[in-house]
């Protein structure tokens, strides 16, 4: 009786040789890993730099700022700091104050139209959504100079120009963040947790409240960073809308300053050191909002 024989597992396959076809395939692999990691490299020394050099020009007297070295600290930090608090009774403070203002309540009033209406655009379906939905689009391709001149006009038909009101109203609805709510709300919102919520009777208030808002909020803390910052750095809006300097946000203040260093050239140091304490709140923000910064688009939904 002839029995018959189990199949053998074929044998491993024994390791390429130096010289073999395949051997150095790894090696253009790795050097094609190392083209992204030297573009990001190249790109934060190209964002860094500037900030570097402000950092040390800070620390320079005004005759260290034109004669020693680019990158070479100096001994006036101190100096430049009381001389910056002493000017005009600490008028930097009151445009700190401002900006602040302008940024914080600019960008939460923003975040909250965004999320509403990015909400809205994502689960509802209604006669027109699209057509709003595509003038959103061309809001964001619209540049900012193109409209400042309308909403000045505007703004100076209801008598609001040179007020708060001025550069807050026009931040309040942001086509950009607008988009990006309604990509995040129709990836990171479960529609059957939506529905779920009004078989038990809920409305639609408090299932975007208690539901939507928890499961947009990655999303929306990335909108407030955006919107914050742009606030923060505008320069073009409070030019065209204020007068009076007490009003004046950072960015047009120092720019008032700047504009007086070319008579005064004393004022250069105090310009830089005002330039370097503008960017700590924005480093400070981004630390504090990074730990609810969330890439996940998913996270807060149900799995299917």
């Amino acid at each position: 009786m002839s029995s018959v024989a189990a199949p053998r597992s074929p044998a491993p396959a024994a390791p390429a040789a130096p010289g073999a076809p395949g051997a150095g395939q790894g090696r253009p692999r790795r050097r094609a890993a190392l083209i992204p990691t030297l573009a990001l490299v190249v790109g934060a020394v190209y964002c860094l730099v500037p900030v570097a050099w402000v950092a040390v020009a800070a620390s320079k007297s005004g005759t260290e700022l034109f004669s020693t070295f680019t990158f070479l600290p100096g001994s006036g930090f101190a100096d430049n700091l009381e001389q910056l608090n002493a000017y005009r009774d600490g008028v930097y403070w009151k445009w700190m104050g401002n900006t602040a203002l302008y940024a914080g309540v600019g960008a939460a009033l923003s975040t909250a139209v965004s999320a509403v209406s990015g909400y809205a655009l994502a689960l509802y379906r209604f006669r027109g959504r699209e057509a709003v939905f595509n003038t959103l689009l061309a809001g964001v391709l619209m540049p900012p100079v193109v409209l400042a001149v309308p909403q000045y006009l505007l703004l100076a038909e209801a008598d609001l120009t040179d007020s708060y009101l001025s550069v807050l109203l026009p931040q309040l609805l942001s086509p950009f963040g607008v988009y990006l709510a309604r990509v995040y709300a129709t990836a990171a919102v479960a529609k059957d947790v939506v529905e779920a919520g009004r078989v038990d009777g809920a409305g639609e208030w408090r299932i975007f409240i208690r539901m939507g808002v928890p499961m947009m909020a990655p999303g929306l803390v990335t909108i407030f960073l955006f919107q914050f910052v742009a606030i923060w750095n505008n320069f073009l809006l409070p030019y065209i809308m204020l007068s009076d300097d007490e009003k004046f946000p950072l960015t047009l203040g120092l720019y008032t300053l700047l504009e007086q260093g070319a008579s005064a050239p004393a004022l250069y140091t105090i310009v830089i050191m005002g330039a370097l304490l503008a960017v700590i709140p924005l480093i400070a923000l981004f630390l504090v909002v990074q730990r609810f910064w969330s890439l996940d688009l998913l996270s807060g939904a149900v799995k299917s």
